[in-house]
């Protein structure tokens, strides 16, 4: 059992039509048929969605992938057609909100990796593959790859765990050309991304985007290289053959598998609420990676 410890009632706003509450984004529709996505500070881990909020997390990373989608616009299109909030909506979705054209959403994580660890590390330790691509012998932890791959993964829902999956399945089930397309457009995008970052100091080990159709047109979507999305490790501490310091959640995850938590990850209990120092760190490391990325402050 996994999913939302405590499940959000959608915020109701005049002209708007609630369509979904997500890990951490809340999706409606306004009278035009645009989509207006809220980012919340929920925070999630070992697919739960946690009780505790991480204050500022939506506006990091609303504000983080709106400076990406600038810098990436001559390679893709991108969903957003503005940041205004909603006439009689909250004040605080200032911010957070994105005002999206609607897309014809594919089911795919695209996923690309220029370093070896998560799953992708567990699946090279079984077989030496990662989705059905084949490695060198000797990478361990952290090890940066001969060229960046795609791995994608199958979506899934709130409480569920993505699953890798070989890029065959992928060409089955949107048809070959749009498979290429997604490919294409997942490395180019992490290939830009990736120094953008080392120019700033810090390795983009692996990242996850979303892609939807504008018609025949391929439109990158949801948030993009985010702590969220990606992993972001400080260049000069890495060191292959252990888990590397990372502008993310880390400190979350930390906690929950320790025995101050209290709580076992296999057992059937939703997770505690996090103690404040965890809170504190966490947002200070989502704050970090966006100051170091943009090299602007935030406020």
């Amino acid at each position: 059992m996994s999913g939302f410890v405590e499940k959000p009632e959608p915020v109701q706003v005049p002209g708007l039509v609630h369509l979904h509450t997500g890990k951490v984004r809340d999706l409606y529709q306004n009278a035009t048929g645009d989509l207006v996505m809220v980012a919340s500070d929920r925070i999630s881990a070992y697919d739960w969605v946690l009780p505790t909020e991480i204050p500022d997390k939506g506006r990091v990373l609303t504000q983080l992938s709106l400076w990406w989608f600038d810098l990436l616009s001559d390679l893709i299109p991108n969903h957003v057609i503005g940041a205004d909030v909603p006439e009689g909506a909250p004040a605080d979705w200032t911010g957070r909100t994105l005002v999206c054209k609607s897309l014809s959403m594919l089911p795919v994580e695209c996923v690309a990796r220029g370093y070896l660890t998560g799953s992708g590390l567990a699946e090279y330790r079984e077989s030496r593959m990662v989705c059905g691509l084949a490695l060198p012998e000797g990478l361990v932890d952290g090890s940066e790859l001969p060229a960046p791959i795609f791995t994608p993964a199958t979506k899934a829902a709130v409480g569920d765990h993505d699953e890798n999956v070989p890029y065959e399945e992928v060409a089955r089930q949107v048809g070959p050309k749009i498979a290429a397309d997604l490919r294409q457009a997942t490395l180019a995008v992490y290939g830009r991304a990736r120094d953008v970052a080392r120019e700033r100091g810090i390795i983009l080990a692996d990242t996850k985007f979303e892609f939807g159709m504008d018609a025949d047109t391929l439109v990158i979507a949801d948030e993009v290289l985010t702590p969220d999305s990606s992993r972001f490790w400080p260049a000069d501490t890495w060191e292959p053959g252990q888990a590397q310091p990372s502008f993310d959640k880390q400190y979350v995850r930390d906690w929950l598998t320790s025995p101050a938590s209290g709580w076992d990850r296999h057992s059937e209990q939703p997770p505690p609420a996090l103690p404040m120092e965890v809170v504190e760190r966490t947002r200070a490391k989502y704050v970090e990676a966006y100051e170091a990325l943009t090299g602007r402050p935030w406020s």
